[in-house]
């Protein structure tokens, strides 16, 4: 029986597993990867390839689920057909180890999104879905032609990459931050997450140590950290006023999680260089 970690948040559902999703329990969370026809808002000229055959094809080369989101809508007529998200491991990734390389993959069936390929980490210490910063492991593929063939070939594309990702991290494991320079980080992140001057917290809370596996201070550590704390939320902070106590908030939407998460992971590569030069 496969571990399943469920969270629900106001935009999205998300279903992780330590074992690879099967279909009922990948259609129960996130129906419009199954969607069997495009939103009618669609012309003709749409070439409707569903995401379950991209996934089967998928299957077939050798990746496997083992994470599911889809957005939520207001509109009922788009709920069978919104965003979605599927984060994928290779055969050659599913070994155990600290962290493990995915490809994630986006799409809709209502317009708002071609498909999309990205290469992530998933760092099982913390259960981080990390999404690489660099524009190389970005790949879109429009709704046109051999979808599914084109799809599965930026797959292969994005895990050829997952070498130089590989070393990027073990550079960030082998650089020390001080505290000021942890500080710095943290400092930059809430810059990114928050509007100037309104963050909640105070960067000493965003590279908090929050399991013993965390209290290193080389880089990839402080930057998982960071990185925990701007997508998870959930620390205790001050409003605008300094009257009310407040509760930071889990980033949730697709959109907006994988462009946080890029962000950050370009500033703890340029932390890298920055220290290695």
């Amino acid at each position: 029986m496969p571990s399943l970690a469920t969270r629900f948040g106001r935009n999205r559902a998300e279903l992780r597993s330590s074992t690879p999703l099967a279909n009922e329990a990948i259609k129960a969370f996130a129906p419009s990867i199954f969607a069997e026809e495009p939103h009618g808002s669609r012309s003709a000229r749409y070439s409707y390839i569903p995401t379950s055959k991209v996934l089967d094809g998928l299957r077939g080369e050798g990746f496997e689920p083992f994470m599911v989101a889809q957005c939520r809508t207001r509109d009922e007529t788009r709920k069978d057909f919104t965003k979605h998200l599927i984060r994928f491991r290779h055969a050659t990734q599913i070994e155990a180890r600290e962290e493990t390389q995915e490809i994630i993959l986006i799409n809709s069936h209502d317009g708002t999104s071609s498909y999309q390929l990205l290469a992530g980490c998933f760092r099982f210490a913390c259960a981080n879905g990390l999404i690489v910063g660099e524009q190389t492991a970005d790949i879109r593929v429009p709704h046109k032609g051999d979808v599914q063939g084109t799809v599965i070939e930026g797959a292969f594309r994005v895990l050829s990459d997952f070498e130089r990702v590989a070393d990027n991290i073990h550079g960030m494991k082998a650089i020390t931050l001080d505290q000021g320079e942890q500080l710095a980080l943290g400092r930059a992140a809430l810059a990114l997450r928050y509007d100037e001057d309104k963050a909640p917290i105070e960067p000493e809370q965003v590279i908090e140590t929050r399991r013993r596996a965390d209290r290193a201070d080389d880089l990839w550590s402080v930057f998982n950290r960071v990185q925990e704390s701007t997508i998870r939320g959930g620390q205790t902070g001050y409003s605008q006023d300094g009257k009310r106590r407040v509760r930071t908030r889990e980033i949730t939407g697709i959109d907006q999680g994988v462009k946080l998460n890029r962000a950050l992971w370009v500033l703890a590569e340029e932390m890298r260089r920055l220290k290695a030069a």
